[in-house]
């Protein structure tokens, strides 16, 4: 079976999910200038990176063999994901939460549940796709 690699998709839901991020910041913060704007920024990158890495994972399993492997965490895309959500959830609120940057968040504390709903969106974008993708133009798909 040929899998298909993902770019579009990825960046539709990665951004949304980046917007999410940005407007639960704003939500959560006691925030000073535009420290809450460059946590959003931030997250919506790496929340483009992680989707991908969600949305491709059989891709990638079968593009350099690691899906022929018996080590079960690589070959099982399911447990890739979710460790991919985990990482996610401990990375943006440890980002929100020690900061130090001027594009920082500055040592504000997002909300655990915030981080959260990230990381479990990100893990399940290839399964959320399935459903509203259709409602997303064609080009987009």
């Amino acid at each position: 079976m040929v899998e298909v690699l993902l770019i579009r998709p990825v960046i539709a839901i990665g951004l949304i999910i980046g917007l999410y991020e940005l407007f639960a910041i704003h939500a959560d913060m006691n925030f000073r200038g535009s420290h809450w704007f460059g946590h959003g920024i931030h997250a919506t990158i790496i929340s483009i990176i992680a989707v991908f890495i969600t949305m491709n994972t059989e891709y990638f399993l079968a593009a350099t063999g690691l899906g022929s492997t018996s080590i079960p965490v690589i070959t099982n895309p399911i447990i890739v994901r979710i460790l991919v959500g985990l990482f996610m959830v401990i990375k943006v609120h440890s980002v929100s939460a020690i900061g130090g940057t001027r594009l920082a968040s500055a040592g504000m504390a997002e909300k655990w549940t915030h981080s959260l709903v990230v990381g479990v969106l990100i893990a399940v974008a290839p399964y959320l796709w399935t459903f509203i993708g259709p409602l997303f133009p064609a080009w987009l798909q």
